[in-house]
């Protein structure tokens, strides 16, 4: 079976075009590109490594958190240099993405040999391996089981607010959540989409990170 991977940028054009949110992002190639984009972005700043060899950026480094025009040229350097090191074949470029607060949750689809495809739901990050608090349903699914899936997390309290914080903005998780579940109603051949994360709050919610792989 050939695979086709969608990396990050172009993971989040694809979903851009099926309505959901995602954070504002540049794919830039060189040093002058990026001084120029990061002019019309707000602090902090997210600096990426895009290639479908880099499924854990954090791993090897590849995501730098930026706070000022300094940084920006430190950050640049460095990413560069684990590319280098790491003789990284199919690299894409930087990705300049804004800096996006809230609760780190995944949403994910997978194509089961018995299910068909199913959409996964719950807190993500970087402990989302650790943390296991993921719950599944077969796709696609309505408003109604979307709430479902949202009260079936274990922490599904920390949506709802704790110790003074907002709950999050659940019309918009829901809405989202019945999207992705649609989608593999035009895409058969889509094996996975892995969000993650996908990051909440009380006014919005948009895609941080995002991989897509399709059979060919």
């Amino acid at each position: 079976m050939h695979k086709k991977i969608l990396a990050e940028y172009e993971a989040e054009d694809f979903l851009i075009k099926y309505g959901i949110p995602v954070s504002k992002r540049f794919l830039i190639h060189s040093y002058e590109e990026l001084m120029q984009v990061v002019k019309n972005m707000k602090f902090p700043v997210d600096l990426k490594i895009i290639s479908i060899d880099v499924l854990h950026k954090s791993d090897v480094g590849g995501i730098r958190i930026c706070h000022h025009m300094d940084h920006i040229i430190r950050e640049y350097k460095e990413i560069m240099n684990i590319v280098k090191r790491l003789k990284i074949k199919n690299f894409e470029g930087i990705e300049a993405q804004e800096y996006v607060v809230g609760k780190e949750l995944l949403i994910g689809l997978k194509k089961d040999e018995t299910f068909g495809h199913v959409i996964a739901f719950g807190f993500g990050g970087i402990f989302t391996e650790v943390v296991k608090d993921v719950n599944f349903r077969v796709c696609p699914i309505d408003d109604k089981e979307a709430e479902k899936l949202i009260n079936e997390v274990k922490a599904k309290e920390i949506l709802y607010g704790i110790r003074g914080q907002k709950p999050v903005n659940f019309n918009l998780l829901k809405n989202v959540l019945v999207k992705i579940s649609r989608i593999p109603l035009e895409h058969d051949n889509l094996i996975e989409l892995d969000i993650n994360p996908f990051v909440m709050n009380d006014g919005y919610g948009k895609a941080v990170d995002a991989r897509i792989v399709f059979e060919e």
